[in-house]
């Protein structure tokens, strides 16, 4: 508690140091603290929070598939009909849930995500040429992620040494007749140690739109048990974060953004 003191007194402003605010440690949770002169705004509708979201934006949106995602911020995104999406997932969901609404709006344009799993809708759209799909390691994805938001530009990982994701040639979009349109390219390599290692490039987004469980004015969040995932790393690496607070479907919802 007294370091903490002593990073307030540093801070000068909304880092909890006594017993009201955020608690230090809840559990699993874990805390993600804004820049010294955070810019929180709250909001008590989703949809007025994204209006900015513009056609063509990068988007984070976290969560893991069906677990901590950000659902009332997706609603609010289908509520506007902002198109070309370009969407970075751990993975798609199902169909009728999460960002598989998104798709069956035909909003999204590109997805940048590590599992695919039984969402029928997104292979269909990608294998008729109406959606580009970049797939990656979750593990490079997640790290790709933290490295945007810690200032890193790209990092050299083993993972995928020898396969396609090194070589390049995986396809991400097909023409509506079934070829090839686009594919991935290959990734520089180098040695250390007499390990190879390729070269993976850090994902910053416009936006990220994440899951929390308590925030405080100060702008501070706090991200419990499963649904820290990809909600933590996500918020540092976009230019505006848009945060949905709740304990559970059955209490309102509260909207924060902060830059």
């Amino acid at each position: 508690m007294a370091a903490l003191r002593l990073l307030a007194s540093v801070l000068g402003r909304g880092v909890p140091a006594g017993g009201s605010g955020l608690a230090l440690s809840q559990g699993c949770a874990r805390c993600f603290a804004t820049s010294p002169r955070p810019r929180a705004k709250f909001y008590a509708d989703p949809v007025e929070m994204v209006k900015d979201i513009s056609d063509g934006a990068t988007v984070m949106i976290g969560g893991f598939g069906l677990c901590g995602i950000p659902e009332n911020l997706i609603a609010a995104l289908l509520r506007t009909r902002v198109k070309d999406l370009q969407v970075v997932s751990s993975n798609v969901g199902v169909e009728d849930f999460g960002l598989g609404l998104l798709l069956a709006a035909r909003q999204v344009r590109r997805i940048v995500c590590s599992y695919v799993g039984e969402n029928t809708l997104c292979e269909s759209q990608y294998l008729a040429g109406e959606l580009e799909l970049e797939l990656t390691p979750q593990g490079t994805l997640a790290e790709r992620i933290r490295a945007g938001g810690a200032g890193v530009p790209a990092f050299y990982t083993p993972t995928g040494y020898g396969t396609l994701v090194q070589e390049g040639g995986a396809p991400i979009r097909y023409t509506p007749d079934g070829h090839l349109a686009l594919m991935s390219q290959p990734r520089e390599v180098r040695e250390f140690n007499g390990d190879h290692f390729l070269l993976e490039r850090a994902i910053r987004a416009d936006f990220a739109l994440v899951k929390g469980w308590k925030a405080d004015r100060a702008g501070n969040v706090v991200f419990r048990r499963s649904a820290r995932n990809f909600n933590v790393p996500m918020c540092k690496a976009a230019d505006v974060t848009a945060v949905e607070v709740g304990a559970s479907p059955q209490k309102t919802s509260t909207f924060l953004t902060f830059m």
